[in-house]
C-alpha cells in the first residue's frame, strides 16, 4: 500500500490543475553543474567563462578558445538519486561560440507493488516489478560578442523530457537569455533570464496504469489530473572581481542577487517577488591549485515558538587543473542544511587544447 501512495503522490503533485503555474516546477533544472561553481554557492553568472557558461550564463562562452568537455556526478539522498551532466562547447569563430548539454536527474529500480495483490487477494511477490523516475534537459547554447567592447550575450534553447516509468511523461519548451559585462577597471557583471518564456511542460498519462491505481484511496484520484504545467521565469543578476598578487596568487570575489517572482521564506520576500543573494570565493595559486567556498540560501525559517531565525548554507571545494584538465570537488547542500543532505561533488573539464 506505501508505494500506492508514493505513485500517486507523484502524479498528483505534478498534475494537480490545468495550466497551472508552479513554483517548483523542473527544479532539477536549478540544482547546478560544476563543482567549482557549486563549491562557490553559485554565484559565477558574471564570470563564468567556460564549457558550463551554458547553464550558468551562456554569454561566457564567448571566452572559449578551445574546445571543451566537462562531466559531473552527484548522488543525493543517500545515493537514492542521481545526478549526471555532460557538455560540449567550441568556439565558431573569435566573436561567437556554441555549447550543448543534457543533465538528467533520476531515481531507478524503484519497487512497483501495485499488483502485489491479485484479484483473489493472495500476495504474490513475482507480481513485483520496478520502474525508473528520471528528468532530462537537453540545452542547445549561443553566445556572441556585441560591438560593444566587453559587452557579450548569449542565449539557450532547452528541450525537458520528464518520465515517471510507464505511468507518465511529458515534455517541455523554454529559453533563457543572459549577458555579461566586464568594464575597464577590472568588474564584471552579469545577468541570467532563466525561463523568459515560460518554459512550458505537456503530461500525458497511461490511462490503463492509472485505472490500476485509481482506487487505492477510497474515493480520491478518480479521475485523470490535469496535464500542463507551465515554470516561470527567475533573473539572477552577479559582479564579480579578480585581484593577482605577487602573479602566483589569485583572489576571486562574486555575489549574486537571485530573483524568484514568488512570495516564500528567502531573506527579501514580497508577495511580487523574492531575492535570495550568494556570495563565493576563490583562492588560487599558480593556476593549479584553487581552494573555494561560498554562502548562500539565506532563508527567514519560522522556529517551534513562533520566532524568526536567519539560516544560510556554507559551501566548500577544491580545485586541481594541470595544462588543460581540471578536476573539482565540492561539498554541498542541496537546499537544506541537514549534515544528511550534504552531497560529495566532483567535475572533470578538458580543454581540447592539451591534445594539440
Amino acid at each position: 500500500m506505501k508505494n500506492y501512495y508514493v505513485i500517486l503522490l507523484t502524479l498528483a503533485t505534478l498534475f494537480a490543475s490545468a495550466q497551472t503555474t508552479r513554483k517548483y516546477s523542473n527544479e532539477f533544472m536549478n540544482i547546478g553543474v560544476d563543482a567549482a561553481a557549486l563549491g562557490m554557492s553559485n554565484a559565477v553568472v558574471s564570470q563564468t567563462a567556460d564549457v558550463n557558461s551554458g547553464y550558468w550564463n551562456p554569454a561566457g562562452l564567448v571566452h572559449l578558445e578551445d574546445n571543451q568537455l566537462a562531466l559531473m556526478h552527484s548522488s543525493y539522498f543517500a545515493n537514492i538519486a542521481n545526478y549526471n551532466y555532460l557538455a560540449y562547447a567550441m568556439p565558431l569563430d573569435d566573436r561567437s561560440a556554441v555549447g550543448l548539454s543534457l543533465i538528467r536527474f533520476g531515481v531507478d529500480d524503484i519497487l512497483d507493488t501495485t499488483q502485489l495483490i491479485d484479484d483473489q487477494g493472495n500476495i504474490n511477490y513475482d507480481r513485483i516489478s520496478t520502474f525508473s523516475t528520471a528528468d532530462y534537459g537537453l540545452t542547445f547554447s549561443y553566445a556572441r560578442k556585441l560591438p560593444l567592447d566587453g559587452l557579450n550575450f548569449g542565449v539557450n534553447a532547452k528541450i525537458i523530457r520528464r518520465i515517471i516509468g510507464d505511468f507518465a511523461s511529458s515534455w517541455g519548451f523554454g529559453l533563457d537569455a543572459g549577458i555579461q559585462f566586464e568594464g575597464k577597471n577590472g568588474w564584471k557583471f552579469g545577468l541570467m533570464a532563466r525561463d523568459i518564456t515560460t518554459t512550458y511542460n505537456a503530461w500525458s498519462i497511461d490511462d490503463k496504469k492509472f485505472e490500476q491505481i485509481s482506487g487505492a484511496i477510497e474515493g480520491e484520484n478518480q479521475e485523470l489530473p490535469e496535464t500542463t504545467e507551465i515554470t516561470i521565469p527567475k533573473l539572477q543578476f552577479g559582479m564579480s572581481k579578480k585581484w593577482i598578487f605577487n602573479y602566483d596568487y589569485s583572489f576571486l570575489a562574486a555575489a549574486n542577487l537571485n530573483v524568484r517572482f514568488e512570495e516564500n521564506n528567502d531573506v527579501f520576500s514580497t508577495s511580487f517577488a523574492s531575492i535570495n543573494p550568494a556570495i563565493g570565493f576563490d583562492f588560487g595559486y599558480a593556476d593549479l591549485v584553487f581552494l573555494r567556498s561560498g554562502f548562500g540560501n539565506f532563508q527567514n525559517e519560522r522556529q517551534l515558538d513562533d520566532s524568526e531565525k536567519l539560516t544560510f548554507q556554507p559551501n566548500f571545494g577544491v580545485g586541481f587543473k594541470y595544462k588543460g584538465i581540471q578536476l573539482d570537488y565540492a561539498f554541498t547542500d542541496i537546499g537544506d542544511q541537514s549534515s544528511a543532505l550534504y552531497s560529495n561533488i566532483f567535475s572533470l573539464k578538458i580543454d581540447f587544447s592539451v591534445f594539440r
